[in-house]
């Protein structure tokens, strides 16, 4: 590609994303950018303002990338099939994706989250799956904790080899999905906090 021909933003930003799947999203650098695109490290900042800012964008991809697959997954079904479709495309991301996945783990600054479609579409796909369990709040927000530091957890330790046992991981993620549902399902009530 000859320098500034057809370089854009969003180039620039799948390309940082296509590069954090290869070494790692802490290891995208502006200058491992510019070398794929074979221009100075300058041209690229007249499309991005910083790393910081590079890396924000490659979360904000990410995470959409990663919603539009589960929430195609999930279309239509609900319960256990709703649970496991989701968690079946959020495993899906996380191990095809490995960088990009790791994006989606960055905090974002409130304001940048607050003025961002994609982050409520996000939301709101998980707090609808989850309502369909009669959930409300503060339990909505539990139950959101609990699923996400699940699958993180697990797709986190299966990527990097952490579970030794001969035990397919694919099995043991079929049965953690139907004891997650029949957590959900069986939710405690909140009475007795309230008591506290």
């Amino acid at each position: 590609m000859s320098p500034r021909a057809g370089l854009t933003a969003d180039k620039i930003v799948l390309a940082a994303a296509e590069l954090a799947d290869e070494v790692g999203f802490d290891n995208i650098t502006v200058s491992a950018l510019a070398r794929k695109f074979d221009v100075k490290d300058a041209s690229l900042y007249s499309h991005i303002k910083n790393i910081k800012d590079l890396r924000c964008r490659v979360s904000m991809l990410a995470a959409e990338e990663k919603t539009d697959l589960i929430s195609a997954a999930v279309a239509g079904l609900a319960g256990r099939d709703a649970l496991a479709a989701y968690a079946n495309g959020w495993r899906q991301y996380a191990l095809t994706h490995p960088g990009r996945y790791a994006a989606t783990q960055m905090p974002l600054d409130p304001v940048v989250a607050a003025a961002w479609p994609g982050w409520r579409r996000g939301i709101d796909l998980t707090y609808g799956m989850l309502r369909a369990y009669g959930l409300e709040e503060p339990d909505l927000t539990d139950a959101v904790r609990l699923l996400r530091s699940t699958f993180h957890g697990y797709t986190n330790l299966e990527a990097t080899g952490g579970f030794g046992h001969s035990r397919p991981t694919a099995a043991s993620w079929e049965r953690i999905i139907d004891a997650l549902h029949i957590a959900l399902e069986q939710w405690p009530s909140t009475d007795k906090e309230d008591q506290k």
